[in-house]
């Protein structure tokens, strides 16, 4: 799906004109983020005053400000989670930093309500913007459709007005405004968005065609199949939108433990200090050990046991070009232990170049003569095959010549008049009569074309082949390859034979190695290609196990059974086909150079410089960070117990129980930033 999509719009009353709105939610316009960079701004601000010993009045009304903007929206959800009679650590956080402020802590409180209010800023703008991605989705679908009437004059209605069994007509380069099956005309269809397939489908009768897809250089005539509301689009919308609800609630570590560690907190300050009090204790003694003991049994060093290991972390795969939207999501990469890998776009580069030239003897042309004629007649074409065989000609520094009376012919190829000669470029099966049996599949190898070629050119679909220079080998030998085979004719006869091919990504063989290994067991393909070009692809990187031609919802169905099984899925894939695969798996990772809009605002990260091998990378440092989380929580465990063993069987003084309490909280914040060091970053599988 381009990235040039700026509007979506909003749902409109029957008939009327959808209403066109901002596409994106402006971070600024939410109110988690406006607090959180108040709180975050006074934070900064206090901060140099205090340490450098500045007037209180000023440092203090600073830090007041902080607590204020920053507590009041997780202060606001506690109580109301209170009034439901459960306590969550949002609420105890912002009582422990009140508490802390109340002993002179100031600065431990403000920072601890800085990190709660920037971590819930960063939550509500990625939910927010995934929310924006699944409204644009519908604007891949177009707003008008052409319909034919019975008398066969045309109408522009309003796409969503369409009924199963109308006719609708789709003209060059316009989107497929329904789900329905070709009954006139015929064309190429870019259905990447739908099925993943890298280049254009060749569309004819009795072929079924999707909503959203883009029409190629012919013209379709199409009987409406599906109800708007129900087209494969639609249906993408609505998974991804019902994935997201059903998700397992997001949690953190020391969030599962949440409800009994702050019940019990609760339950032993109010006995720390009643049952002295009961017992004879003087109020003041009873009143300052249960805030020693609030304090030293806060859960601030706990929460910081988890935060800047996994902060760490994200800031250290942002360096090297992968996105984590949040703590939450560093954590998870480390759980999974099952891949699902898209192929178009993640395990290839999903743009097709030439891979092979092919002269035939006695033509007196040579690889770089070959070259130079095709890439000459191709000149002024659009599609993608075309555009590989022009790119390689470049790259070697050819030069073309003028093509005249150029055609193009939608499912046969393209005709040129280059340095006097006729050159025909397209379909084997088409042009070589002798090939059809070499076919591989419909969809590898037609070509956009003139519809005017084969009456001036009767004999193009007769070319005259001698035995001696039969170019029907080449062809198999390179579709056999994994290659899509285009016919080279020069005056009528076969000259050469060129090879076009999504190419394999250089790591990632060494990527499906390496997630085999951090997994135990190896990645599946899910695609929507056809089945023989998904196991060329799967053979050459070490996948068995493929599932190929897939719609969205079947690559949906295929996660959720794995992950009924036990397993937590990693989906990686780039566009909006995965969209609702990444976001019912428990981690989701897009490719991000041309991956969708929908499957970048889905998925949970992000590989923002498109290098595969970043993938177990990520994995690799999420384990990392969990590794210090656990020894992170046994540094402050081992504090708070001693620390309130000493306040309950002991006096423990005020003081020495907060500089206690501070010193597992420095220590436990040191050893998480380890991983910021650039050692930190494991390093990338490398074919």
């Amino acid at each position: 799906m381009s990235s040039s999509l700026d509007q979506r719009t909003a749902p409109a009353p029957e008939g009327s004109r959808p209403t066109p709105l901002p596409r994106r939610t402006r971070a600024y316009a939410l109110p988690e983020v406006r607090w959180a960079l108040a709180a975050l701004g006074l934070f900064l601000l206090a901060l140099p005053p205090y340490l450098l010993g500045g007037p209180a009045w000023l440092w203090g009304a600073l830090f007041a400000g902080a607590y204020a903007t920053g507590g009041w929206e997780p202060g606001r959800e506690g109580l109301k989670a209170l009034r439901e009679r459960t306590l969550d650590v949002d609420l105890l956080m912002v009582v422990a930093a009140l508490g802390a402020a109340a002993i002179g802590q100031v600065l431990d409180g403000a920072l601890l309500i800085a990190i709660f209010a920037t971590s819930g800023a960063l939550e509500a703008v990625a939910t927010a913007r995934t929310a924006d991605s699944v409204r644009g989705l519908l604007d891949l679908a177009p707003a008008t459709a052409t319909r034919l009437l019975a008398d066969g004059a045309e109408e522009t209605v309003d796409a969503g007005l369409l009924a199963v069994g109308d006719t609708v007509l789709v003209r060059p380069g316009e989107r497929i405004g329904a789900d329905g099956e070709v009954v006139g005309g015929a064309s190429e269809v870019d259905q990447a968005t739908i099925t993943g397939e890298p280049l254009p489908v060749a569309k004819e009768t009795g072929d079924e065609v999707f909503a959203g897809t883009v029409n190629g250089t012919g013209a379709l005539r199409v009987r409406v199949g599906r109800e708007p509301s129900d087209s494969v689009i639609a249906r993408i919308v609505r998974m991804v939108e019902e994935a997201s609800r059903t998700k397992a609630p997001t949690q953190l570590f020391i969030e599962k433990v949440e409800q009994r560690y702050s019940v019990s907190m609760v339950l032993a300050t109010l006995a720390v200090f009643a049952v002295p009090l009961a017992f004879g204790d003087d109020l003041t003694s009873a009143l300052l050990r249960a805030m020693t003991f609030m304090i030293v049994a806060s859960p601030c060093a706990v929460v910081l046991s988890t935060m800047p290991p996994l902060l760490s972390a994200i800031a250290n795969a942002g360096r090297h070009g992968v996105l984590a939207k949040s703590a939450v999501v560093m954590e998870r990469l480390g759980q999974v232990d099952a891949v699902a890998l898209d192929k178009t776009g993640t395990l290839t580069e999903g743009t097709p170049r030439l891979t092979d030239v092919r002269p035939l003897p006695g033509t007196g042309l040579d690889a770089d003569a070959l070259l130079r004629l095709a890439a000459s007649a191709e000149h002024p074409s659009e599609h993608p095959l075309a555009r590989a065989v022009v790119d390689a000609a470049r790259e070697r520094g050819l030069a073309l010549a003028p093509a005249d009376a150029f055609a193009a012919t939608p499912g046969r190829g393209v005709t040129a008049t280059v340095e006097g000669r006729r050159i025909e470029l397209g379909s084997p099966a088409r042009l070589l009569p002798d090939t059809h049996h070499a076919r591989v599949h419909p969809h590898s190898d037609t070509r956009p074309a003139h519809p005017d070629t084969h009456a001036a050119h009767p004999e193009a679909d007769h070319a005259r082949v001698h035995p001696e220079n039969d170019p029907a080998p080449l062809v198999r030998e390179l579709e056999e390859a994994g290659s899509t085979a285009v016919a080279v004719l020069r005056d009528g006869e076969p000259v050469g034979v060129l090879g076009v091919a999504d190419r394999l990504r250089p790591d990632a063989a060494a990527t499906v190695a390496a997630l085999t290994r951090l997994t135990g067991r190896a990645p599946v393909l899910l695609t929507g290609d056809n089945e023989r070009a998904a196991r060329r692809v799967a053979g050459r990187v070490g996948i068995t196990d493929v599932r190929a031609g897939l719609l969205p919802e079947e690559k949906v169905a295929a996660v959720r059974a794995w992950e009924a099984e036990g397993r937590r899925v990693l989906v990686v894939g780039d566009g909006v086909n995965d969209a609702p695969a990444l976001a019912a798996a428990h981690c989701g990772v897009a490719m991000g150079r041309a991956g969708s809009d929908l499957a970048l605002e889905t998925a949970d990260a992000v590989v923002v410089r498109d290098e595969l091998a970043a993938v177990p990378a990520v994995v690799a440092l999420s384990r990392a960070a969990h590794r210090l989380v656990v020894q992170n929580l046994v540094i402050a465990g081992a504090f708070i117990a001693v620390l309130v063993a000493w306040d309950l069987f002991g006096t423990l003084p005020l003081p020495l129980g907060v500089a206690g309490h501070e010193g597992s909280t420095v220590l436990v914040g040191l050893n998480g930033l380890r991983l910021l060091r650039s050692t930190a970053w494991p390093r990338p599988a490398r074919g």
